[in-house]
């Protein structure tokens, strides 16, 4: 892993506002996992080595939000995907989007709006992702060509009948960020 790669996930990471107490504290910590020389991306799957990084990515049009049905993790999640050694967390969103969704964004991929760290549930469960999430903005009429090995399905969500029970367990600290975000955005 070089040099300057550890300094773009570096910059990615210092570059979110945290949003509470939890999110700072899990900033300083990967700022810190990133500092230590660890691998970073994930060689092997499941979890080689046991925490890696992951890029996810909200689709949203205003007030919705696009979440597939993951099938290993038995939750709605945002799409996303594992960081490739030597690529940049961005690129990861670009790639995935094709992959996951047969899209390409409308728009650059800005930096993350959120950073979480997460023990991993599902038929995979028993590693732990450090999540870089960001936003990729799409009409709700976007056409969509999802992976349906990896998904059942996907849908678009308003933000209140968002299914938190069966989400990621930060998902409505993601949403009252993504609020303050899409306020700002669309004024």
């Amino acid at each position: 892993m070089t040099k300057k790669f550890r300094e773009a996930i570096r910059a990615e990471i210092e570059s979110i506002e945290a949003l509470d107490a939890l999110e700072a504290q899990q900033q300083r910590e990967a700022l810190a996992w990133v500092d230590s020389g660890a691998e970073l991306a994930r060689l092997a799957k499941p979890a080689t080595p046991p925490m890696h990084l992951v890029s996810y990515f909200a689709v949203v049009a205003p007030g919705q939000l696009l979440l597939v049905d993951h099938k290993n993790a038995q939750l709605w999640l945002p799409s996303g995907g594992h960081v490739e050694p030597g690529e940049h967390p961005r690129e990861t969103v670009a790639r995935e989007l094709i992959e996951e969704l047969g899209f390409a964004s409308p728009h650059p991929i800005g930096a993350p709006l959120m950073i979480t760290r997460s023990d991993t549930v599902g038929l995979t469960a028993g590693h732990t992702d450090v999540s870089l999430w960001y936003v990729v903005h799409a009409n709700r009429d976007q056409v969509l060509h999802f992976d349906r090995e990896e998904f059942h399905a996907v849908r678009w969500f308003a933000w209140d009948e968002v299914p938190l029970e069966r989400s990621d367990l930060h998902m409505a600290r993601f949403l009252r960020k993504l609020a303050i975000q899409e306020e700002q955005y669309f004024g």
